[in-house]
């Protein structure tokens, strides 16, 4: 594995730890658009350890990281479009507002269970 991808990885690794602290306290925002940016740097490493290169938007990691993934059987199509699904996430968090807006505590928590087998997964290609 490159240093870079290995970086990458340990980035989301913090990131989901700090997700679910932050879902012990009820910030359910915080967490699920955590989340979403955990598997955000997962898929980099992926996309750095095949491409010799990152995406430096949101879209197009995930464009590339589907294009990536597109024929790969070990890549469940739960695990395949959780960052987009996560996206959204984070877009809620980030730009909506008034009563409602806000993310439930139901998709933060599935959003992080989803990102932990989303980190695994790609660590576990990457080192295959």
């Amino acid at each position: 594995m490159t240093p870079e991808a290995a970086s990458f990885l340990e980035k989301a690794r913090q990131l989901l730890a700090h997700a679910d602290t932050m879902l012990g306290v009820g910030l359910k925002d915080d967490a699920g658009r955590t989340a979403y940016l955990a598997g955000f740097h997962a898929a980099q490493a992926l996309i750095f350890e095949r491409m010799g290169k990152t995406f430096k938007t949101h879209k197009g990691v995930q464009m590339e990281f589907l294009r990536l993934t597109r024929d790969d059987p070990r890549i469940t199509a739960d695990l395949r479009i959780f960052l987009s699904q996560a996206y959204n996430l984070k877009a809620i968090a980030d730009y909506e507002t008034g009563t409602g807006s806000g993310v439930s505590l139901e998709r933060a928590a599935a959003a992080v269970e989803t990102g932990k087998q989303f980190v695994a997964h790609i660590a576990g290609s990457i080192t295959a």
